[in-house]
């Protein structure tokens, strides 16, 4: 690629980009887009500056506010341009919700929702001037349109993303705003998120995870959400199972409530 053809290329960010889901999008687009890659993982993303020469890389805790409006001015000070945001980046807990600490609470929030929002914000002016109209990807759950046992938090934290987007993709319509959302709903994915799930106390849970349906790659979701993105999609359901129960649960609550107990619940 040459330095003319890269700078002609439109840019992307992408938070949570050192591995899974995040990293398998940054290799799926990057023929296609200039990167932009946000991680907390220092080592991660010094092996994405090696697999990605042209990439920008920034070391972020999306915990931080304080960091992140750091980040915000950051990037509006080093790009001109902004096509795609990607709001990737992500915690869970495994832990009863009883047991689960405030701070493991605020940290999963903070994350999954508040993280996204900030970003949102302050680089929607960047999106709005895109050439052919800007595009943010949230990456959402099927857990937040259903409750799952032992992830209250990360349930919550999804349910408020879900809603904070539908209302802007609302509203940038009223304003004829060329920016448009994609929201995904992932259900099980092998991704490293799993591996460093919080316990109640804010430690590394120990237990394995539950699940149902098929555990499913993060280049098999990343290939969907690509694909989504090209077909100019708003919302995509890759999981049919999983979407499926939540609909269940809408139409019948104690029943997937009981389903969900067989499944989920600890001795």
């Amino acid at each position: 690629m040459t330095a003319e053809s890269s700078v002609a290329l439109p840019v992307v960010l992408i938070t949570g980009a050192a591995s899974g889901l995040g990293l398998e999008l940054a290799r799926a687009l990057q023929h296609q887009y200039q990167l932009v890659l946000v991680d907390v993982n220092a080592d991660g993303l010094r092996a994405c500056a090696e697999e990605f020469p042209g990439a920008r890389c920034y070391q972020v805790d999306l915990a931080d506010a304080g960091a992140v409006e750091l980040l915000c001015e950051q990037l509006k000070a080093d790009l001109s341009r902004l096509e795609l945001l990607i709001n990737n980046a992500g915690i869970t807990h495994r832990s009863l919700s009883r047991v689960t600490s405030r701070e493991v609470l605020q940290k999963v929030m903070a994350v999954d929702y508040f993280a996204p929002v900030q970003l949102t914000q302050a680089l929607l002016p960047l999106l709005e001037t895109a050439g052919s109209g800007g595009r943010i990807v949230t990456i959402g759950s099927m857990a937040g349109w259903m409750p799952v046992i032992e992830r209250a938090g990360y349930c919550a934290a999804k349910s408020a993303l879900h809603q904070y987007f539908e209302v802007l993709r609302a509203e940038l319509a009223c304003t004829s705003s060329s920016v448009r959302i994609l929201q995904v709903y992932p259900s099980f994915l092998d991704t490293p998120i799993e591996n460093h799930a919080l316990d109640g106390s804010g430690g590394i849970a120990r237990h394995p995870r539950s699940m149902v349906g098929k555990m499913r790659s993060s280049t098999w979701m990343a290939q969907h959400i690509v694909k989504a993105i090209k077909d100019g999609r708003e919302r995509l359901f890759p999981d049919k199972f999983t979407y499926f129960a939540s609909v269940l649960y809408r139409i019948a609550p104690k029943l997937y409530q009981r389903l969900m107990q067989r499944k989920f619940s600890q001795s």
